[in-house]
């Protein structure tokens, strides 16, 4: 069901390309509707920081249909790139640059961060991780690491079928898999056993939340996930 929030921020979205991810953009979208800019503010109470946010989290949500709905083949190396493409290919560049103008502010980098968290999340839910210790969130902060750095080469890369992008991906992943090997290895040493078990012992997947992006959001009226 189409909210009023949703109509809102559709209509914001259509300024952006001149007026960027602002207040500009929100209050000039709460006109096309026939909204006031007060109740404007309540729906989108950051202004173009929640614009922004809006629009990267409606990615995650297009994400986690698609891979619940196709089948992936191939490694599971192979799954991981694919669906970090994918999700770029959800995404319009020039909205992803708006977004990435705000989210480089240094008071908006911890929702920054707290979404590429959120889209790593969306990928190995939607890869099938049942991975209930530190795994849970070691796998999350790798891929946040890769796609971060991935967003940032693919919007200067302009190959027709985003090649350059893909092949980029391609070395993070395996540089990261080289690392899980080497982290591997020294597991088996002497007193690293006993240190594992007791990590994995008290550090759990949280209970009741996907992961730190799906924690309540005291900004949202009525404090729910944003």
């Amino acid at each position: 069901m189409t909210t009023e929030r949703d109509r809102l921020i559709d209509a914001a979205l259509e300024h952006v390309v001149f007026d960027g991810m602002s207040d500009k953009a929100i209050a000039a979208g709460a006109r096309d509707i026939g909204i006031s800019s007060s109740l404007a503010h309540v729906h989108l109470p950051r202004g173009g920081v929640d614009l922004a946010a809006a629009y990267h989290r409606r990615g995650d949500a297009a994400l986690r249909t698609w891979l619940a709905t196709t089948p992936l083949q191939g490694r599971f190396r192979d799954r991981v790139v694919d669906a970090v493409m994918q999700r770029l290919r959800m995404t319009d560049r020039e909205m992803a640059r708006a977004g990435a103008v705000l989210f480089a502010l240094p008071q908006n980098a911890a929702l920054g961060a707290r979404l590429v968290w959120e889209t790593s999340d969306a990928v190995w839910d939607g890869l099938g991780d049942t991975s209930e210790d530190v795994n849970w969130y070691s796998k999350r902060a790798t891929l946040s690491t890769v796609y971060g750095a991935t967003v940032l080469y693919w919007l200067g890369d302009e190959t027709p079928e985003l090649d350059e992008t893909r092949a980029f991906v391609e070395r993070r992943i395996d540089g990261v898999m080289r690392f899980e090997k080497v982290k591997a290895r020294l597991a088996g040493l002497p007193g690293m056993a006993a240190l594992t078990g007791l990590a994995t012992g008290w550090i759990h997947r949280p209970a009741g939340a996907r992961g730190p992006g799906h924690l309540r959001d005291v900004t949202r009226p009525g404090g729910g996930d944003a």
